[in-house]
């Protein structure tokens, strides 16, 4: 007769020396005549306690371990798995993507669980595991039981260090030993719970952090990073190789930072990967950039510049050669924006080439090039390799030194129209800053044709969207003509925002169009404040600050999100 799980258990547990065969024997008895799981009977002669015995099945089952206390669940899975079904089975929900569902469970013994479950729910079903009381107390606090127990007394007594368990692996383990516990299905399930859960939960990043005793992993979501889960330190190593193997990477190579990528295909969507891996005191830090190529057809509109700007920016697209900046801080959306604009210009009967480090976004049509300092294809050589290809657009991923924004800037002057993005606080300051970098103020000012400063900012969540009251003294603080009667919004938190009040990104703009003024200012050394003041007094630009105060008026954003993003000037 073939071995069961349980017999594998039980005879570990004999072969560790931790019990006798006559222990084993009293505790099935306790079983049978309770009517309990083994595990439990286990427990309750004190024959073992749960955190030994967890190491032990995690280690045989090869099932990876849960905090559910680092957890964040979302509350649509109650509709897959009602809370009666988690309570049977004493089970808990953590993520669903198209046709599987992951549960954490407390007794990976019951063979039943997983078939049952997979007919009720109509899904493949993945297992992680976690403590009973832990699941207990989730199921308690998702399904809305009200406990005074909080997050941190829920986790209180758990020390994810104790749990050594998928490998018995040394922390200098060999490379061998790596890859195979990398190819091991824990270890796959767990970087696919990650990547799902990402998605799930609309993120834009996934930070894998090596701690002293654990690995922390956090997602990035409306640009807001959120703690979700830990991973037990002893897994570490196993996930970063999955990830390189994934992205293929050099696995060999742990002190020296490596940039790569994969795709995904979930359903009919296909999904990049932007991987960054930075060795860092305990380890390597990987950095997940998710990609969605939908993001770059919703036009700038969909990018959030409002009727004005955006019909500014079209005229300047239009125009056969010159130069386009977008500036903002990183993470600002600058690269989505000028993709934006490259897929709208993306038609045959234009040659258009990128020069970038890394490539952002791979889009079909277009010539895309990632630079390589170390062999010497920098943005300065690939620019004069492309510009012998001649090139109807080029885009140019960051203008970082003199040499780039010199050639740049003559390639604009050749008869392309050159995008590019800078590093300034607002649309003005990316002319003083050309000039500051050594090039010569008439070829700015002959060469630019606009300048778009932008910045993200999260937007309400409509499903919980409420109104709110804001004490006089904070409005006259924000120096912003605010008409009578205007009412501020802000999101209560629902299951569709996961409790944040927010739910998605817009942009928030300031479009400076150059015209002769602006290049005779330039000329003439005035500074980039008397650029902007010119701007906006005779051109009527809106600036970011009247960009974002006007979205919080229209009830798009709130007056929290406002003052974290910019300043009044």
């Amino acid at each position: 007769m073939a071995e069961t799980l349980k017999d594998k258990v039980l005879k570990t547990l004999i072969q560790s020396r931790q019990l006798k065969q006559k222990d084993i024997d009293e505790a099935v008895a306790l079983q049978k005549k309770k009517g309990i799981s083994l595990e439990k009977a286990l427990i309750e002669k004190g024959l073992i306690n749960e955190k030994d015995l967890l190491v032990l099945l995690v280690r045989e089952l090869n099932i990876p371990f849960i905090n559910l206390g680092k957890y964040r669940i979302d509350p649509s899975l109650k509709e897959i798995i009602p809370e009666r079904v988690a309570r049977q089975y004493q089970i808990i929900p953590l993520s669903a993507l198209e046709n599987a569902i992951t549960v954490a469970l407390a007794d990976p013994l019951n063979v039943f669980v997983v078939d049952d479950l997979k007919h009720i729910t109509g899904k493949e079903i993945e297992v992680v595991m976690s403590t009973s009381e832990d699941i207990l107390k989730a199921i308690d606090s998702y399904y809305g039981i009200q406990t005074a127990a909080s997050v941190s007394d829920i986790s209180k007594d758990i020390d994810l260090g104790d749990f050594e368990i998928v490998s018995e692996q040394e922390k200098e383990a060999s490379l061998d030993n790596v890859i195979d516990e990398s190819e091991k299905a824990p270890i796959i399930r767990m970087v696919n719970l990650l990547i799902k859960e990402a998605l799930h939960q609309r993120a834009s990043d996934i930070h894998i952090e090596p701690m002293v005793d654990t690995v922390r992993v956090r997602y990035r979501i409306d640009g807001i990073l959120k703690d979700i889960l830990e991973i037990p330190k002893v897994n570490q190593n196993a996930v970063t190789v999955r990830i390189k193997i994934m992205s293929r990477l050099d696995i060999t190579t742990v002190y020296v930072p490596q940039d790569g990528r994969f795709k995904l295909k979930i359903g009919k969507k296909e999904i990049d990967f932007r991987v960054s891996i930075l060795p860092i005191t305990f380890g390597e830090k990987v950095v997940l950039r998710i990609l969605d190529k939908e993001n770059l057809s919703i036009g700038l509109e969909g990018l959030g510049f409002t009727e004005g700007h955006k019909r500014t920016m079209e005229e300047a697209i239009k125009r056969p050669f010159g130069m386009i900046l977008v500036t903002g801080p990183t993470g600002s959306g600058k690269s989505t924006t000028l993709y934006s604009i490259l897929n709208t210009l993306n038609t045959v009967d234009r040659n258009i080439i990128t020069v970038e480090d890394p490539v952002e976004y791979l889009v079909d049509g277009l010539t895309q090039i990632h630079t390589h300092a170390e062999i010497g294809l920098t943005f300065v050589e690939g620019l004069r390799a492309i510009l012998r290809q001649s090139p109807d657009v080029v885009m140019i991923g960051e203008i970082r030194d003199n040499e780039t924004a010199d050639i740049a800037i003559k390639a604009s002057l050749t008869g392309q129209l050159v995008l590019s993005t800078l590093h300034t606080n607002d649309a003005a300051g990316a002319l003083t800053r050309l000039v500051d970098m050594g090039v010569e103020p008439f070829l700015v000012a002959s060469s630019l044709i606009l300048v778009s400063a932008q910045r993200l900012c999260r937007r309400i969540c409509e499903q919980c969207k409420q109104p709110l009251e804001i004490p006089r003294e904070v409005l006259k603080e924000l120096h912003y003509p605010l008409k009578p009667g205007v009412v501020f919004y802000a999101g209560k938190g629902c299951k569709t925002c996961h409790n944040t009040g927010y739910h998605g990104r817009l942009g928030i703009t300031e479009v400076l169009d150059i015209d002769d003024t602006v290049r005779g200012m330039l000329l003439d050394g005035k500074s980039s404040a008397e650029i902007k003041k010119y701007a906006r007094e005779k051109k009527g630009m809106v600036t970011l600050w009247e960009d974002i105060m006007e979205k919080c008026v229209s009830g798009l954003t709130s007056l929290e999100e406002v003052l974290r993003v910019t300043t009044s000037e």
